[in-house]
């Protein structure tokens, strides 16, 4: 699929995104390891979080669709059955990560891979600290990539006192999730801040996690009672079309969508840039606001973006280059290295996306600057080369360029967001 996406009129109006990525993985891990029946209303049924379920469901956990709800049969915090195959994670650094923790010091042998752009991205950051809590863990590389392979412990795991050296909400789940089987309470300090999913659903079920400064408290469960909980819209998939209504200049409004401030740091950049942003909070479901946003789009400039605020917007950094093309004045991001083992070395691609939008953009080691506006092609010609978000990043872009952009391989985007198409048409854009 290598659409041309168009907006002559612009992109806005009024809509509900889709499900949220981040916490439909995290409702759907704790339901398997509740005691009894969940049920996970409007999870986001599609990519990465059907890796997570199919991985859950070879380890015992029964899910079955009813309506627009997954029903999970949970199996308890012990409770894994040994898989019969390697669990494949597939594309999903979300679900490896976060599963290792589950996994680690279980009573069984377990394998967990994935394809070949998973396979590449770094799991010592994980291996290491559940060793150190006595988990036998070996993996290429010493560890250091997946495949990586469990054997068997007695389910039980020891305390940990972890010092988290780059700022990662995967790496801070997998060491809670482990620390609620530890024989007494763990500690995870250093750059904890990042999205905090975990630490809400797990206080919602009344597990204790204690904050503290920069370091996080958690105590052992004896069990994790089953919930009903609902999947709010997906923050870092509205921004998407956060991002065109600023090019385009319609306004916009979501609704039923996530609010919890560790995602909203897209939205206070886009504030800097010149947008106006209302966000009323409707609601919460296990832990998780959700509301309306409404955004109303101003003379775009510039911002800047340093390395305390990229753990709250990491996944919408592309967008932010794309709106720099489009800003007057300067645009820098800094401290994002870790998007160089993201999905890609996204970096390197937010370069490619740009060139082949028509702009230039200066990226180093850890970041990017752009100055615009910029005078682009007439038509823009971009290859994600699989990459979800820069496919979705370079269709956002059509909204200021007239005859639009082609995205080769768009059919990548259907990992996060497989109703894009449909969204960006209803919304007013075209696509052909």
């Amino acid at each position: 699929m290598d659409p041309i996406f168009r907006a002559p009129r612009g992109v806005g109006g009024a809509y509900a995104p889709p499900a949220d990525k981040s916490i439909t993985h995290r409702a759907l891990m704790l339901a398997a390891v509740a005691e009894g029946r969940s049920r996970v209303r409007r999870p986001l049924a599609t990519g990465d979080c059907v890796s997570t379920r199919r991985c859950l469901e070879a380890l015992g956990a029964r899910c079955a669709d009813e309506g627009d709800s997954v029903v999970v049969d949970g199996v308890g915090l012990r409770g894994f059955r040994e898989p019969s195959r390697t669990l494949d994670a597939e594309n999903s650094g979300t679900t490896t990560r976060l599963l290792s923790g589950l996994l680690a010091g279980q009573q069984l042998f377990a394998v967990l891979s994935g394809d070949d752009s998973l396979i590449r991205r770094p799991m010592g950051r994980v291996v290491e600290p559940l060793r150190d809590m006595g988990a036998r863990i070996e993996g290429r590389a010493a560890g250091r990539f997946a495949p990586l392979c469990f054997l068997p412990g007695n389910g039980d795991l020891q305390p940990l006192d972890w010092e988290i050296p780059v700022p990662s909400a995967q790496v801070k789940s997998c060491l809670m999730l482990a620390a609620l089987r530890g024989s007494g309470p763990s500690t995870i300090r250093g750059r904890t801040a990042s999205r905090d999913h975990t630490e809400r659903m797990l206080q919602a079920l009344g597990a204790r996690v204690e904050t503290e400064d920069s370091a996080l408290r958690v105590h052992p469960a004896d069990r994790l009672p089953g919930f009903d909980a609902r999947v709010p819209g997906d923050i870092s998939s509205a921004a998407f079309f956060v991002a065109t209504s600023l090019i385009s200049g319609r306004p916009l409004v979501l609704r039923d969508c996530g609010i919890n401030p560790t995602r909203l740091g897209f939205i206070h950049a886009a504030r800097r840039m010149g947008a106006s942003v209302d966000v009323r909070e409707a609601g919460a479901s296990l832990g998780e606001p959700h509301g309306v946003l409404t955004v109303t789009p101003g003379a775009l400039r510039g911002t800047e973006v340093g390395p305390e605020e990229v753990p709250e917007l990491i996944d919408e950094i592309p967008l932010l280059a794309v709106l720099g093309l489009f800003a007057r004045g300067v645009t820098r991001v800094s401290g994002a290295a870790e998007l160089r083992v993201k999905e890609s070395d996204r970096l390197e691609m937010i370069a490619r996306m740009v060139e082949g939008l028509g702009g230039k953009i200066e990226v180093g080691e850890d970041g990017f600057h752009v100055e615009g506006p910029q005078q682009l092609a007439t038509t823009g010609l971009v290859d994600p080369r699989g990459d979800h978000r820069i496919a979705m990043a370079a269709a956002v872009a059509s909204a200021g360029i007239s005859g639009g952009v082609r995205v080769t391989g768009f059919d990548c985007s259907r990992v996060s967001y497989p109703d894009f198409v449909r969204d960006f048409t209803a919304l007013g854009g075209e696509v052909a």
